[in-house]
């Protein structure tokens, strides 16, 4: 079944729909995305071009090699996807989606270029961010409660 789902970037600037058929994502470790992100690696969810609707101001684009250019938010700098420069369908960046718990990692891209200490971190400690009185504290002050 296909759904309509929304998603954007921080500052809510940009924002999209896009038709999506399945849960499938992917995790890209290749050294552009890195770069690109600021992250270890980054979750995309393909999707066909002709599915991705910008529904507010559309997004600013950065050509990031010779074959393909990314969609970002030029105000706050939020990454939101890939694209080739002769494709027909587009990666949108998983964590842009308003509710990215749909989607399932099915695969890893670029591979050999991944950072091997980060492949898994399930074992790590977690602390929420309640539970974090310097942070939490400081949200609260600004918010009048923690984000959502």
């Amino acid at each position: 079944m296909t759904d309509t789902m929304t998603g954007g970037c921080q500052c809510g600037r940009v924002r999209y729909a896009a038709a999506i058929a399945n849960d499938e994502a992917y995790v890209c470790h290749c050294g552009m995305c890195r770069r690109a992100t600021g992250g270890i690696s980054i979750a995309f969810k393909q999707v066909a071009l002709a599915d991705v609707t910008w529904t507010a101001t559309s997004p600013d684009y950065y050509q990031s090699s010779p074959i393909a250019r990314r969609p970002f938010c030029k105000v706050c700098g939020t990454p939101l996807g890939f694209q080739f420069l002769d494709g027909d369908a587009m990666d949108l960046t998983v964590g842009s989606f308003d509710d990215p718990t749909r989607f399932r990692p099915t695969s890893h891209f670029s591979i050999e270029t991944a950072l091997p200490a980060w492949m898994d971190v399930s074992h790590l400690p977690g602390t929420r961010l309640d539970e974090h009185a310097p942070v939490a504290d400081r949200w609260k002050k600004a918010l009048g409660k923690l984000p959502d």
